[in-house]
């Protein structure tokens, strides 16, 4: 090669953003091998490549694709997002196949709420601003309808906190008060209290302060309600419920979550696993057999979470104590197989898609070598089908009957964004780049992109689920775009004068929920020093007046004081603490019945689980 053609590669390599990782003998980032024969955890800092190595040209060819891949990854938005709005809106969710739109999880214009804070991180802020004032004017809650617990929290709960504590940064002019206050933080409010112990009638009202799967969002929880609901829909509060109680300061929203929490923790088996499905009355667990996956998942990744966003080092020793049992009993040759919860027993030799969340989880609490060992497990089922199938069984090597497809979850490409941001290793790109190319080849249509109902003959299903655009399209475009506001790493920030301050927000640090909604933990800190000082006063007027105190001090104390320790010994239950316009829609059609967990159907000849993998037919 000419000297003279040295000198653009060169710069173009340079000009390439340096990526964070664990360092290789010569300073680079580690070839892929290193996770596989090693068991050194890498250190996070800046990757300082030779000159030789960026002159000379040998970072793989996937870094050079970065900016072309992202594009890509917005156009797949778009294209999606466009084809919402034009066949869908205001249903929940795009039909792409038949390109128009049917409720699903309520009714709250579904997709809309859950792509809005996609729309910021793709840059778009006057469409993120028109999305504002249109759920402002159409979403309602006081509505006769069935919906799960679960989804209503994490989708539209998270997705209205994220994108209220973005609004400011997306151009929206604020109230006084924000982030402390807020349409959409009002709006929020109003989803979550639907779930609330108010009345006898309502979600998390039961014996043991585990709520029940399904709530009809006008008349609470309707007679002949199932009580039993799978740990996930338990234990997948405390992200979106603790935002609620810093911003509002109503410390009843942090509470319920807790409870949920602790009550799990302490129907934890002698050797230390939960199961997969509990009546919430009774507090016996229905489904025994322990594992990572659906119906389980979101618990752990809550305690993971929940613990730095609060800063709780109680949630943090909760988990880390499960990560033991998960490794003693659940953890075979870097794959997790499904046990009996008492005695550890295999019942299940199955990887579900599901599960794909757990390398990410694994590098927010630096276990990176075995993140990127199972990651890698993954990704070869990964490039065997082009995509994950929802049930594969790891002795066969092959597809579970009934569970070959791929609704286009975003597991496998979340663990990848986390990996990516704390190891720098271009194989992670390389997922990226064949999840885009496999989407696009095999899911793209006129309409949208429509779920893979069967990976090995590429059968599509008319159904394009919300988080597509919540999770997975934003944890690709995040992938390639490592100077996204998101992956601030402190060197800027915003500042908020308060009457009580300054508050510094948007600094980084976000914590993602469940559904990929960004949470800046900078802003519940600020609104719960802002409203502890108002409690004070509020104190001090009551006390000066006579007043009756409207809240509870044994609920502001807990809120203060922090978090509850938790029992040392698993097995007992307690009682939980007492808390005391129209849309011109489509034509009606018939709703289908509501799943109260994320939970699958499974009807194989392993079907080893009995009940916990139930069809919503």
């Amino acid at each position: 090669m000419p000297f003279r053609l040295l000198i653009p590669l060169g710069l173009v390599c340079v000009l390439l953003p340096l990526h964070h990782g664990a360092p290789g003998p010569d300073g680079t980032a580690p070839d892929p091998a290193h996770y596989r024969n090693h068991m050194v955890v890498p250190t996070l800092r800046p990757v300082s490549a030779p000159f030789s190595r960026l002159v000379f040209g040998f970072w793989p060819p996937t870094l050079f694709l970065i900016p072309r891949t992202r594009e890509r990854v917005k156009a797949m938005f778009y294209h999606a997002y466009d084809s919402y709005l034009e066949n869908a809106f205001p249903y929940d969710e795009l039909r792409p196949l038949t390109c128009d739109g049917h409720d699903t999880w309520g009714s709250f214009s579904l997709t809309l709420i859950d792509a809005l804070d996609t729309l910021l991180i793709l840059g778009n802020t006057s469409e993120f601003q028109r999305v504002v004032e249109v759920l402002q004017d159409n979403v309602d809650f006081d509505i006769d309808v069935n919906a799960s617990v679960f989804e209503t929290n994490i989708r539209v709960v998270g997705g209205l906190l994220s994108a209220h504590l973005l609004s400011k940064k997306a151009g929206v002019e604020v109230e006084a008060g924000w982030p402390c206050s807020g349409p959409l933080l009002r709006m929020a409010e109003e989803a979550a209290r639907k779930l609330l112990p108010v009345s006898d009638a309502l979600a998390f009202q039961t014996p043991t302060g585990m709520p029940y799967g399904t709530v009809n969002l006008l008349h609470g929880v309707n007679p002949g309600e199932t009580p039993v609901t799978c740990t996930a829909g338990i234990g997948t509060f405390i992200v979106e419920f603790a935002t609620l109680s810093s911003l509002t300061g109503d410390p009843v929203f942090e509470d319920v979550a807790r409870v949920a929490l602790m009550r799990l923790w302490e129907s934890r088996s002698d050797i230390g696993l939960v199961g997969n499905h509990i009546d919430v009355l009774t507090g016996k667990w229905v489904a025994q057999d322990a594992g990572i996956g659906a119906g389980v998942d979101s618990y752990f990744e809550y305690l993971v979470k929940g613990a730095i966003l609060l800063q709780d080092k109680k949630l943090m020793a909760m988990f880390l104590e499960y990560n033991k049992a998960i490794r003693n009993y659940t953890h075979f040759d870097d794959w997790y197989l499904w046990v009996q919860m008492y005695k550890g027993t295999v019942s299940m030799p199955v990887f579900q898609s599901l599960e794909a969340y757990w390398p990410g989880l694994q590098s927010l609490i630096g276990d990176i070598d075995n993140a990127m060992r199972t990651f890698l497990n993954y990704y070869t089922v990964w490039k065997q089908f082009g995509g994950l199938p929802e049930f594969y069984n790891i002795p066969q090597g092959y597809t579970v009957e009934k569970r070959e497809g791929y609704p286009l979850r975003p597991e496998l490409i979340e663990s990848a964004m986390y990996l990516y941001r704390a190891t720098g290793d271009p194989t992670l790109l390389e997922l990226g780049r064949d999840a885009v190319e496999s989407i696009e080849k095999i899911s793209k249509v006129e309409c949208g992109f429509a779920t893979i109902k069967d990976l090995r003959d590429h059968k599509l299903d008319n159904r394009m689920e919300s988080f597509f655009l919540a999770e997975t399209v934003k944890y690709l475009y995040l992938l390639f775009h490592p100077n996204n506001f998101i992956h601030n790493n402190g060197s800027t920030f915003d500042s908020v004068m308060t009457p009580h301050g300054e508050c510094i927000l948007g600094a980084g640090g976000y914590i993602f929920n469940t559904e990929a909604h960004p949470i800046d933990p900078a802003a519940l800190h600020c609104c719960r020093r802002l409203k502890e000082e108002q409690w004070e006063v509020e104190d001090l007027m009551r006390e000066f007046y006579s007043l009756k105190e409207s809240r509870a001090r044994a609920r502001r104390k807990t809120m203060r004081s922090g978090p509850w320790e938790p029992p040392a010994e698993p097995g007992t239950l307690s009682s939980p603490e007492n808390h005391d316009q129209p849309r011109g829609k489509q034509p009606a059609k018939q709703r289908t019945p509501l799943l109260s967990c994320p939970s699958q159907p499974f009807t194989s000849k392993l079907a080893l689980l009995g009940q916990v993998f139930l069809d919503s037919s």
